[in-house]
């Protein structure tokens, strides 16, 4: 059997820690990256839905929904669209508790600023469009 020269086996040490090293420092943010969820900052909870309690704007926002919510969210926000099986992370379930806890601030925030894979509504909706899909969203709740 060959022997490996000292210089090799130090080297080879020197590679193997430093892997070991780059794992220890990388993995820890993959994981969390992996297994955080998506929270609005404390700023989007204070922003005040103008039409807050406003049913008769349910049906347009509902067309909305289905066009651009639809695909991913599922026409009823189940998180089961046709585009979901392919999206990670899943898309929400827009009945769930966990979304209708959330306050209209945080939604109006989700929408507007976007999280990949969701896009960014803030140029394809007007503000108003976005808090009528708040309030769309608060309706699916209701339909469970």
């Amino acid at each position: 059997m060959k022997q490996q020269t000292p210089t090799k086996s130090i080297k080879q040490t020197f590679i193997t820690v430093g892997c070991l090293l780059i794992a220890a420092i990388a993995l820890p943010g993959l994981v969390q990256a992996q297994s955080s969820s998506w929270n609005a900052p404390a700023s989007a909870n204070q922003l005040k839905n103008p039409l807050a309690g406003n049913t008769t704007v349910l049906k347009e926002a509902k067309k909305l929904y289905i066009t651009n919510c639809g695909p991913c969210h599922g026409n009823n926000g189940k998180g089961d669209g046709i585009a979901a099986a392919a999206l990670k992370p899943k898309p929400a379930d827009h009945t769930s508790a966990a979304v209708q806890k959330e306050t209209d601030g945080a939604l109006y925030w989700k929408m507007t600023e976007g999280h990949t894979p969701m896009p960014s509504y803030k140029q394809a909706l007007t503000d108003t469009q976005r808090w009528m899909l708040v309030n769309y969203i608060r309706s699916l709740a209701k339909k469970r």
